[in-house]
């Protein structure tokens, strides 16, 4: 499955109200199809719908798929409990997971969602995913930089100036 360019509804129904005025004026599916640049087919299908209920036959009824099962108010509370971060809801780290965000929906809603669904409501909340660094809370980055530049070049092996050579030589002296 490919992941193309999402759908503006708004400019889809734009183009199929033009289509409408171009058949108010007796033009043609063939046509209306060239002048828009749309396949004949679509124009076929939207001057059979124009035929059959006018105008408002070819208004947008929005996005495909079902509705969101969160009201506009508990999505904010959501966003606002996310923002606030684990550690206010709880948890020991301040680090979400989608377990964590599943278990907060389902206590604020008493929805309860598919593990795989909460990465995307999530997506459409304007979340996205993120791996937090691999690092220890009592990493001192002072210490590490002193590290080094002083110990480390100190204790490095270093190149000898000359050394004798090999005994594996090709050249003969």
């Amino acid at each position: 499955m490919s992941m193309g360019k999402a759908r503006d509804h708004g400019e889809m129904e734009k183009r199929r109200l033009k289509a409408a005025k171009c058949f108010e004026r007796g033009l043609g599916a063939a046509e209306v199809a060239r002048k828009l640049g749309v396949r004949r087919q679509s124009a076929h299908e939207w001057k059979k719908a124009w035929e059959a209920g006018g105008k408002e036959s070819l208004q947008s009824s929005g996005p495909a798929g079902p509705k969101s099962r969160l009201s506009a108010l508990q999505q904010q509370q959501l966003v606002d409990a996310l923002l606030e971060g684990p550690q206010a809801s709880g948890y020991a780290t301040d680090v979400w997971t989608l377990p964590r965000v599943r278990a907060l929906i389902s206590k604020q809603t008493g929805e309860v969602y598919h593990a795989s669904h909460v990465s995307r409501l999530l997506r459409g909340l304007g979340f996205s995913c993120q791996r937090p660094e691999r690092r220890a809370i009592e990493r001192n980055e002072a210490q590490i930089e002193h590290w080094k530049r002083v110990e480390w070049p100190a204790i490095k092996k270093k190149r000898a100036a000359k050394s004798a050579r090999s005994s594996s030589s090709t050249s003969q002296a």
